[in-house]
């Protein structure tokens, strides 16, 4: 058997260190200031250059990442991938405290569009961020801190077929109100610990009445524990359940990854690890024109809008802070720039499901190994149009990457007159659409494209189980995603500038 793609190795140690949106964007800064990026802030001046590589965060959750090129100047364009850190899950109520039963249980809010019935006996923990009061010397401070539970301890238990004896004719049904609260504990177990704690002269007033609060004392102290503090120091915080099956390479052939999160944290990896990657090498910038960037973006599974999503200014405070830093001049020059700049929207595809042939169009049928999968949609669900398509087929064909379903293209040949070749081998590739019966998603891209006016290609690596707790995609897929992004990186600059639209 083959050895493991390494890239696919390093996906699966992101995705074991990035439980949640948070935690992705730590790793995330983590591997950025390993490869000599350096962190500015948004409250800040800023201080760049050509040549220089930076990155900042948003409510600790999006993260923009850009190096500039040493042949810069103002109005240049940008080399975009977007992508979004946030994934369907089960969130922590502000008051979660449920006695019920004889059971503690925490009471939980859907986010996104997830696949709750697989959230069902699974071994399941708690990671987020809490905000921790912090007293020293007279003075007080509250700190960001990142937590994660490692072990299992809550579990959202199924009813025994003799309880729900049509569950297998009828389909599995339950009511997210009332049949998704996890368990925590038995009363009678918290009830002893409890006591034990009241017997406990080194315990404080304020911590034994923690249970008085909006969540179990039970609860807290866990998250108190893993974020080195006291439960009565715990202002707040955003909570989540995660699945603790770690993410593994996985099929007879260690052929698939295995993991929850992969929408959208394998484009997230594959986006960021192409930017470090065509940077760090000595010399890569010297001849670059323009900027390249990676955006990933929280809050896309419940529409972006946010103060942090891709409905929110922060990608074109971005790209205007950038581009009036080296502007001496009044002109337009961001109109420029944003003319010139190119996004991809890179977010996870539908593989062809063997068991559900007819829920995919005859002749748009996205495979795994197949690379990445352009979209488009008459309805503006994608960004993709016949150009920005071509962009991307055409650095795929320069570098033998494959992309993927069938579709004419038709192009002005005076566009492209030294691609009259490239243009008739564009006819066979292949592009992906839904069946006219059939709900799109979207994504990103709209938003990005309507909002800016950038140019802007959706893609996709193809994945099963999408929005499902523990969801599978192909180790080459990941693979060919990263050498495509690292392609577009390297090849955007000098392409776009032989094609000839809007003259």
């Amino acid at each position: 058997m083959a050895a493991i793609d390494p890239v696919a190795l390093d996906l699966v140690d992101f995705l074991n260190a990035s439980p949640t949106a948070f935690h992705a964007v730590d790793e995330a800064k983590r591997r950025l200031k390993e490869a000599g990026f350096v962190q500015i802030s948004e409250r800040e001046q800023w201080e760049i250059e050509e040549g220089g590589k930076y990155f900042f965060t948003r409510n600790h959750s999006t993260i923009i990442a850009f190096a500039i090129g040493k042949k810069y100047v103002a109005g240049n364009g940008f080399s975009i991938v977007g992508a979004h850190t946030d994934s369907p899950c089960l969130k922590v109520k502000p008051v979660s405290k449920v006695t019920k039963g004889g059971y503690l249980q925490v009471g939980v809010q859907t986010y996104g569009g997830g696949l709750w019935h697989t959230w069902f006996d699974r071994d399941l923990t708690v990671a987020g961020r809490v905000i921790v009061k912090e007293s020293k010397g007279g003075n007080v401070s509250y700190s960001h801190r990142l937590v994660r539970v490692n072990e299992p301890i809550m579990r959202i238990p199924t009813l025994a077929i003799h309880l729900d004896r049509n569950v297998n004719t009828d389909g599995f049904k339950f009511n997210a109100q009332g049949h998704l609260a996890p368990m925590l504990a038995t009363s009678v177990k918290a009830e002893i610990q409890k006591l034990a704690e009241e017997s406990d002269p080194t315990e404080s007033k304020d911590k034994k009445n923690t249970d008085k609060k909006k969540h179990h004392s039970l609860l807290l102290q866990r998250i108190a524990n893993e974020a080195s503090c006291e439960p009565e120091e715990i202002c707040d915080f955003e909570l989540q359940l995660c699945d603790t099956q770690p993410s593994i390479v996985a099929g007879a052939m260690k052929e698939f990854i295995f993991s929850g999160r992969l929408d959208n944290l394998c484009m997230s990896f594959c986006s960021l690890k192409a930017l470090i990657d065509s940077t760090s090498v000595e010399g890569s910038l010297d001849d670059e024109p323009s900027v390249r960037m990676v955006a990933l973006f929280d809050h896309e599974e419940v529409g972006s809008d946010s103060a942090q999503g891709a409905g929110s200014p922060v990608m074109i405070d971005a790209l205007s802070r950038i581009t009036h830093f080296f502007s001496a001049s009044s002109t337009k020059v961001l109109e420029k720039a944003i003319r010139r700049s190119f996004l991809v929207s890179a977010d996870m595809a539908h593989a062809l499901h063997p068991n559900y042939m007819d829920k995919h169009e005859d002749n748009h049928q996205p495979k795994m190994h197949g690379g990445l999968v352009i979209k488009h949609n008459a309805n503006q669900r994608y960004a993709t149009n016949a150009v920005t398509s071509f962009i991307f087929r055409e650095i795929a064909e320069k570098h033998q990457l494959p992309v993927q379903a069938f579709e004419k293209i038709t192009l002005d040949p005076n566009m492209l007159p030294e691609y009259h070749s490239i243009i008739l081998f564009i006819l066979f590739m292949q592009d992906f659409v839904v069946r006219n019966d059939m709900a799109c998603g979207s994504t990103i891209g709209p938003i990005l494209a309507s909002g800016i006016g950038i140019r802007t290609v959706d893609v996709g690596a193809p994945q099963l189980s999408m929005h499902s707790i523990r969801e599978m995609c192909a180790v080459d897929d990941v693979k060919y995603s990263y050498e495509h992004f690292k392609a577009f990186y390297n090849e955007f600059s000098v392409l776009d500038a032989k094609i000839k639209v809007d003259l």
